[in-house]
């Protein structure tokens, strides 16, 4: 565990959230000029492992209604999804928009569970990249990755609202963050 106060840590790095409280650690972000990796505490590790362990089981559900919850903040945002042009299948029917919502959801929460672990975004690199090309090939911009955080905490919330609390809603967020961070550092043109 890297141990710094906060006057010494290196302009190139971004400040995420620090605690003193001894079983706290700092959270950092990944600066192209750095070579740290993530810190995610054992205690977000264990909010995003209990919470996901609980949802899992109802993921193709909860990937829906995410997924709806999207285009619900943005219905712009179903111009995206190539499956969804011209389609006459109601968004709650499209079994091809259920399939990827269940595929995104699980990919999401998965990362997260394996965050601390592997003190990075955990995809297979085909998968990053290929992510990376689809995001930037289809015009995805900073405010459609918010309304996407927006609707994965909401649903999340709405599916353990008997475990939510300030301190799983900022894991998950955190979690989500380091995921976007890795989409985009993929998103170029595909070669």
């Amino acid at each position: 565990m890297l141990s710094l106060h906060p006057r010494e840590i290196p302009s190139s790095i971004k400040i995420l959230s620090f605690s003193h409280h001894p079983t706290m650690s700092l959270i950092i972000e990944k600066s192209p000029a750095s070579d740290f990796t993530i810190c995610f505490t054992e205690e977000q590790e264990a909010l995003v492992v209990k919470s996901w362990n609980s949802m899992k089981k109802n993921s193709g559900e909860l990937g829906l209604k995410f997924f709806l919850k999207i285009f619900e903040i943005a219905p712009s945002a179903e111009k995206l999804f190539s499956f969804l042009k011209d389609s006459k299948v109601p968004l709650e029917k499209n079994p091809k928009l259920k399939s990827h919502a269940m595929a995104v959801f699980v990919m999401t929460c998965e990362s997260a569970v394996q965050l601390r672990k592997g003190g990075k975004v955990t995809v297979r690199d085909s998968t990053l990249k290929k992510l990376g090309g689809v995001h930037y090939k289809s015009g995805v911009v900073d405010e459609h990755y918010e309304v996407t955080k927006f609707a994965l905490l909401e649903t999340m919330k709405e599916a353990v609202p008997e475990m939510w609390s300030p301190e799983m809603k900022n894991a998950w967020g955190q979690a989500y963050d380091q995921l976007v961070a890795a989409i985009k550092s993929e998103m170029k043109p595909s070669s």
